[in-house]
Order: structure tokens, then C-alpha cells, then sequence
């Protein structure tokens, strides 16, 4: 599952993630986009990985999940994070420690739409499977 804000970069990005699903080295995986504003708590039960998204800090899109991840147990489900500012990969890597999900290296996207190779590379090292 990609929860992203509603950003226009950020929900590109996301969106561009979704599309390595399916296919190799993803074959055995997929993924779907989901607005934060629109996140559904019982859509993350069954998922096995996460990754968040958002352009800038304490985006309001993040309200519910932010109040969500100080009571729910996520321990063991791997998560990536990922933004075009530091100052919101710290945002979100701290919503995640708050669930004890398992962080992995968050990543920084540096020209508005990401390098799919590199973007590809670090879904492997989230997910666990190689790109």
C-alpha cells in the first residue's frame, strides 16, 4: 500500500511506485495508491508493507493517520517514506516510529519526479526483494 498526500508530486511519484508492482522483481507483490486524506485504518491490517509520502511536514492529509500510528502496533511490517523535503521525511519517519513499524532508508526526491531506477532500487530494499 502507498498512502500519499494529495500533492501533485508526491501522488506522481506514488503512483509511478504502483506501476513496478506486478512485474519483475514485483511479480509476487501489488500495490495500491490510497489518499492519506482518504486512508481507511482497516486497509492497512492485511498489508505486509507500507510506504508514505508527502510534500511537505504536518500536511493536514496526515491527521488521521498521524492520530492513528500513536495507538496501533505495526511491529515486523516493513515501511519506506518518501518526500521532496527533508523537513517531511522527518515528519513521516517519526509518524512511523510512533507505530513501530520497521523504517528502512527513507528517499529524497530530488528533481520532482524521481530516477525510476533508483525509485525502483529502494522498493526493493523496503520490501526486501532486489531491484
Amino acid at each position: 500500500m502507498i498512502i500519499a498526500d494529495n500533492g501533485a508530486v508526491t501522488m506522481n511519484i506514488a503512483k509511478n511506485i504502483a506501476a513496478f508492482f506486478g512485474k519483475a522483481p514485483f511479480a509476487n507483490w501489488s500495490a495500491a495508491v490510497v489518499s492519506a486524506a482518504d486512508f481507511s485504518p482497516i486497509r492497512l491490517l492485511p498489508v505486509h508493507a507500507f510506504l508514505l509520502g508527502c510534500e511537505k511536514s504536518e500536511s493536514p492529509d496526515f491527521t488521521q493517520i498521524k492520530e492513528l500510528f500513536k495507538h496501533i502496533n505495526l511491529a515486523g511490517r516493513a515501511c519506506g517514506v518518501f518526500s521532496t523535503q527533508n523537513s517531511a521525511i522527518k515528519y513521516l519517519s517519526g509518524l512511523v516510529r510512533d507505530c513501530d513499524a520497521a523504517l528502512g532508508s527513507p528517499f529524497l526526491i530530488d528533481n520532482g519526479t524521481g530516477d525510476s531506477r533508483k525509485l525502483k532500487k529502494w522498493v526493493g530494499s523496503i520490501i526486501g526483494d532486489k531491484a
